[in-house]
Formats: structure tokens, sequence, C-alpha cells
């Protein structure tokens, strides 16, 4: 199979029999002990499936799920001691596609494993992106440049994402500002028009002849890696 699988868990003893299981079944294994090192691992060489515990010490793992969520399309399935409909609402809401509870049958856990993979396809996700001399890591929220961490606004930095995660796609005026703002930006496109002046600046080498960030006239815009 090769597909690479991030297992997050605090627990030893669990991650050690997941990682033996799943690579006597074929999968590539990476493993977490806690939220951040699970990020790091995720950005690092992004996994076709995540494993994730509810309960980590540093961090929680919806908050891991949403973040995952901001570049990531592979399937994630919970594994918790956690039963309350509540919390797997919660686990749902923020991007899960699965909830399995502990204690687990291993056969149970490869099954579903194996379904939201064939559901999946190929994620084909990737972490970073280069945009001219900086490069855009959607993993960890921030742009870097040559002279180090380039500063975004929250709306700059979702637009920015839209953009560079659908490269070489026309995102339309509309869908672009409902996207980041809702129906009440449908009619701010000059705001728009300023924001990609903005981001222009802040990443071509040459913002009056963007090669990165395009304008496609009366159509909306798109991002020529």
């Amino acid at each position: 199979m090769n597909a690479r699988v991030l297992v997050i868990d605090d627990e030893p003893q669990i991650v050690r029999v997941l990682r033996t299981v799943l690579e006597k079944h074929g999968y590539q294994t990476d493993t977490a002990l806690t939220g951040r090192a699970a990020l790091a691992a995720a950005a690092r060489r992004p996994p076709a499936l995540v494993v994730v515990d509810l309960d980590l010490p540093d961090m929680k793992g919806v908050e891991i799920i949403r973040s995952l969520r901001r570049w990531s399309r592979a399937p994630i399935i919970v594994l918790s001691g956690r039963a309350r409909s509540g919390d797997k609402v919660d686990a749902l809401d923020a991007g899960a596609d699965d909830y399995v509870t502990k204690p687990f049958s291993t056969d149970e856990l490869l099954a579903r494993l194996r379904a939201a993979l064939r559901r999946a396809g190929d994620v084909s996700d990737i972490a970073q992106v280069r945009v001219g001399g900086h490069m855009v890591d959607l993993a960890r929220h921030v742009v870097l440049g040559p002279e180090g961490e380039v500063e975004l606004t929250p709306t700059e930095w979702e637009v920015l994402e839209m953009l560079v995660r659908n490269v070489g796609k026309l995102i339309s005026q509309p869908q672009l500002l409902t996207e980041v703002g809702g129906a009440d930006y449908l009619r701010e496109s000059n705001s728009l028009r300023v924001l990609l002046t903005r981001l222009r600046h802040k990443l071509e080498y040459d913002p009056a002849r963007p090669r990165h960030l395009i304008t496609e006239p009366g159509m909306g815009y798109r991002f020529s890696a």
C-alpha cells in the first residue's frame, strides 16, 4: 500500500501497537506523542491519513484537526476514550472523517482506515508552496521570505491560502469574496483589488508585472506556480 499514516497519541503502548499493526499491513507510519510534534511531522512529511486521540498533553485533539484542515485533505480518524455524543460531534465538525472509541479492535480500525483511504483517493497534499522568493507554509500558517517572516492580515492570508491551494484554477471574485468574508462582501470587489495589490507588493518580485498572483479581467484571480 505504502500510504503514510500519522498516529497521534500520548499513550506509548497504543502508539507501539498501532505502528506494529500498520507496518505489518504495508503502511508507512509516523508517530507523535504531542500535538506540536504531530503538526511538525505532518508538515515535514504530509500523511495520507491521520489517526488522532482527543486527549493530548499540550493541545486538544480538536485543535489539531482544525490546524490540519487548514491545508490537508487527508482523512482524519479520531481514536479516543471519549464516547459522549458531544465529543464526536465536535470532532466531526472540526473536520474529522470518522470516530473510533477505545478500547478498539485493530481489525475494525484497519477496515475504517482502508475505507477512508478509498474515499479520499490520492489527496496529493502539500504543506509548502513557493511564491517567487517566498515560501507559503500552509501547515504553520506563515509566509517566509529572504528577510524572514512576512506579516499578513488574516484576510490577506485567507485569500492567499485559497489561491495557492487551487493552483492554476480561476477563482471568481464572488467565490473569493464569499469564502473570506461571507455574502456581505459580494459588493466589495474594489476592496479585493486593493487586497491583491497589497499581496503582490509583499510577495511578487515585480508587483506591476505579477507572475504568480494573476488577475483575469472581468472573471477573477488565479495562482500560477
